[in-house]
């Protein structure tokens, strides 16, 4: 049988399989059941319930309890990570793609919800994520490697970092916005 979960969105659901099934979502089915949509993959099952989806954030009302806040911090690493160089060849190419352009724009905006995903472990006034905000082992050793990558400062920088360079791609590249490739 199947392990299954449940997710705030679809796109917490495809980054949880992501972290934890071979080929991640790359590999994932997603079929419609009454009260939702079931995303399979490797042996996971993760229920995506019909109101998760009209919570209007990219990852979900509330707090994740599938990624714990070092794998929000690391996706947020790695979607930043993705968005610079993608932005790097995008500015370097002398006919840029409206589709690269488009997934620049995302890969920044999903490192900023990232970030903001593990903002949300924090407590009210607290300077630094809590231990118990740290349940999976990848959670524990980026915590452990980095621990001053969890403090309210440091997400907060990081998350006005990623804002900020989202915003300054979509002004240095005003003119691709809303273009579509050539069909």
């Amino acid at each position: 049988m199947p392990e299954s979960v449940r997710a705030r969105s679809l796109a917490e659901a495809r980054v949880y399989l992501d972290l934890v099934v071979p080929g991640g979502s790359a590999q994932a089915s997603v079929d419609e059941v009454p009260g939702g949509r079931v995303v399979r993959a490797g042996g996971v099952e993760v229920l995506v319930p019909d109101e998760a989806e009209q919570a209007g954030t990219t990852f979900g009302a509330g707090v994740s309890e599938l990624l714990d806040a070092g794998q929000w911090v690391l996706v947020g690493a790695t979607y930043a990570s993705r968005a610079l160089e993608s932005g790097l060849y995008y500015t370097a190419d002398l006919s840029p793609d409206p589709e690269r352009f488009r997934a620049v724009v995302a890969e920044w905006s999903l490192a900023a919800d990232a970030v903001a995903e593990a903002l949300k472990f924090l407590p009210d006034g607290a300077g630094e994520l809590p231990r118990e905000a740290f349940w999976t082992e990848m959670g524990r050793s980026a915590r452990d490697a980095e621990p001053g990558r969890f403090t309210r400062a440091k997400l907060e920088s990081d998350l006005a970092f990623f804002r900020q360079s989202l915003a300054d791609f979509r002004r240095l590249h005003p003119g691709n916005a809303g273009k579509r490739p050539a069909e």
